[in-house]
């Protein structure tokens, strides 16, 4: 990735909903749980990957609030590999100086995995190389409507005025609050939607598409992604330097 090291044109946070596990083991006649089990080996290669290129922030989409219809095997496989993720790495993860936190309800998941969660999140808090979250039981929908709830109920409590609710106010209580906005949100496995992912958070973000199906993504296409940001144009709703330059 020498290439990227220079490149002052990186994405600030970089979020990728990681699609296509089911698909790479239905490929190779395998059990979905093995398109599982390696869709987080190709999470712990591209956490290196990230870092090496320089960006401070990634967001992973791994288990959406909607993924509760799968059958019960399939949960309960994501639930334990959620476990054996945060037990198994999350020595190596401090050692990088990476901060960890995961972003979804929490009040659906085991005790277990909650306390887990904690532990992660209180002992890397400090942690300043690289803001990793995991997106788990996480839906963009209920996000924002959980946020609406607390702002009304501290209307309802007259600590706020609904007058002063701008988008700030509503960002602060957002998930990802103190997070850069996403710059870049990549998908892979050839879907061409943002299936209730950081919804509030991507107004505007860049997307890059890839026919990729995550156990096989690679740094190379990590390279492809970052590559087409870089020539990307971001006007933010303004004009392009180029369209300043001929006012």
């Amino acid at each position: 990735m020498s290439q990227f090291h220079e490149q002052q044109d990186l994405p600030s946070h970089l979020a990728i909903i990681m699609d296509g596990n089911g698909r790479w083991a239905t490929n190779r006649g395998v059990p979905r749980q093995e398109g599982h089990r390696q869709g987080v080996e190709t999470l712990r290669q591209s956490l290196k990957d990230v870092m090496r290129a320089g960006i401070k922030c990634l967001t992973v989409f791994s288990f959406s609030s909607e993924n509760w219809n799968r059958p019960k095997a399939e949960v309960t496989f994501l639930m334990t590999l959620l476990q054996r993720f945060i037990e198994s790495d999350l020595a190596e993860l401090h050692g990088q100086n990476v901060r960890v936190r995961v972003l979804g309800r929490r009040q659906d998941l085991p005790p277990k995995i909650t306390k887990l969660i904690e532990h992660a999140e209180s002992l890397t808090a400090d942690n300043t190389a690289l803001q990793l979250q995991v997106a788990f039981n996480y839906g963009a929908r209920e996000e924002i409507a959980d946020a609406a709830s607390r702002l009304a109920r501290r209307a309802v409590a007259g600590t706020l005025d609904p007058a002063s609710i701008t988008p700030e106010v509503f960002d602060a209580e957002l998930l990802t609050a103190g997070l850069p906005d996403p710059d870049l949100i990549i998908r892979t496995s050839g879907e061409y939607r943002v299936s209730n992912f950081l919804l509030w958070q991507s107004a505007y973000a860049e997307f890059f598409f890839t026919e990729t199906l995550w156990p096989d993504f690679t740094v190379d296409d990590l390279d492809q992604a970052l590559h087409a940001y870089a020539q990307r144009d971001r006007r933010f709703g303004g004009l392009s330097n180029q369209q300043e330059r001929e006012r």
